[in-house]
């Protein structure tokens, strides 16, 4: 071997080495490096209604400014739709420019508050490796669950994970004794179907009275609680947000809900159902093709609340008593509706149906699970027809 290629042999093992340097150790940050807690109002769309919480890493003296986000997913992945489906949805931790983030927040014109955290310069060195090290593709990843591991948990755990000896947490979220359920509520008044969505599609664990540290699944409980934690350093007690930062000021948000809340368009149904059944008995003819869409349509839903429950992962769609109301059966039963003569068998399933409905109304009334009051209009209709059947085929 000549010594020109000895030297090419070095000149690569050296690069080989100093990019497995470079890629092993992040950025040494200066004296003048600050973690925030970046919290984020909520936004007019329901996919924006919580609001968001991020870190962000400032080093001004080098020039360095980075948001480190849990809330990203990629939309485009091919299993994107069969690992929602399945409860298996991946969230993971992105890092890039501040401003490119504060951008999105500005023209959706929510505001935007920095809480600086009160660290010693090693530990703004220990969250900003660990962030780094979060953020590479092999460990970026997570499964998100709407209430216990989503982008406002998961701060917490990062900062729990690296300094978590020093915290002094707050006794806060003690006094109060409520359910997921009733935290999501002041975020959804404007969002009515959104709000109907929810209460369809998760059942009775989010009925279940929240624990101090399940209230951070809220980007604005996060804020607070933080507000309130203190960190030890030698000795001493001290808060652990050192400044607060108003970085996008409060904007008063344009809500487009609609004047057909589910309430109303469904209360509207019950009436004409309501309507129509008096029409019925008195022309003594059945609407077969009504009795049909009801029945299709709540047994279908009932299908899909049973998947979610049993053939998921999806922990807050498990024990969903909407199943009482949107019947499964309904949708096999339907079919036979559609025959001009009745089976004999309907007036004993309707009998059936409307037990079903009644234990419904009992699991609501001791909040075992608290339904939609969307969903009264709903059990009154149901109730109309499945009584008016029971009568006519028996």
């Amino acid at each position: 071997m000549n010594i020109l290629d000895k030297m090419k042999r070095l000149l690569i093992l050296f690069i080989s080495i100093l990019s497995f340097t470079t890629q092993s150790q992040s950025l040494p940050l200066s004296e003048q490096a600050e973690v925030s807690l970046i919290t984020c109002g909520p936004g007019t769309e329901l996919y924006a209604a919580f609001g968001h919480t991020a870190f962000r890493v400032r080093d001004p003296k080098v020039g360095f400014d980075r948001v480190y986000n849990y809330g990203t997913f990629d939309f485009n992945d091919p299993n994107f739709y069969a690992n929602f489906t399945k409860g298996d949805l991946r969230y993971f931790l992105s890092a890039y420019d501040f401003g490119r983030f504060l951008r999105t927040y500005h023209k959706e014109k929510r505001w935007v508050t920095g809480q600086v955290l009160n660290l010693q310069q090693t530990d703004v060195q220990k969250i900003f490796d660990y962030l780094e090290n979060n953020a590479k593709r092999e460990n970026r990843e997570y499964f998100y669950d709407y209430f216990f591991n989503n982008c406002s948990t998961k701060p917490y755990d990062v900062i729990v994970e690296t300094i978590g000896e020093k915290l002094v947490e707050p006794e806060i979220f003690n006094i109060e004794s409520i359910s997921h359920r009733q935290l999501t509520q002041p975020y959804l008044k404007n969002l009515s179907w959104g709000d109907f969505g929810i209460d369809l599609g998760l059942g009775s664990p989010i009925d279940r009275k929240a624990t101090p540290k399940e209230y951070l699944f809220l980007p604005e409980n996060v804020l607070t609680y933080f507000d309130a934690m203190k960190i030890v350093e030698n000795g001493n007690e001290l808060p652990i947000v050192k400044r607060t930062e108003n970085i996008l000021l409060k904007q008063e948000a344009t809500y487009k809900d609609t004047f057909f809340t589910p309430l109303i368009t469904f209360s509207v149904l019950a009436l004409l159902v309501i309507i129509f059944t008096f029409k019925n008995i008195k022309q003594q003819n059945r609407s077969r093709f009504l009795d049909f869409l009801i029945f299709f349509i709540t047994g279908l839903i009932g299908m899909f609340l049973l998947l979610t429950w049993f053939g998921t992962n999806h922990i807050s769609a498990r024990d969903n008593y909407n199943t009482l109301w949107a019947f499964a059966p309904n949708l096999v039963v339907s079919f036979f509706l559609f025959k001009k003569k009745l089976p004999n068998w309907v007036h004993k399933y309707c009998l059936i149906a409307l037990i079903v409905l009644l234990i419904g109304l009992i699991v609501w009334i001791l909040q075992i699970q608290v339904f939609s009051i969307a969903v009264l209009p709903l059990i009154v209709l149901l109730a109309v027809r499945y009584i008016y059947l029971w009568k006519l085929a028996k």
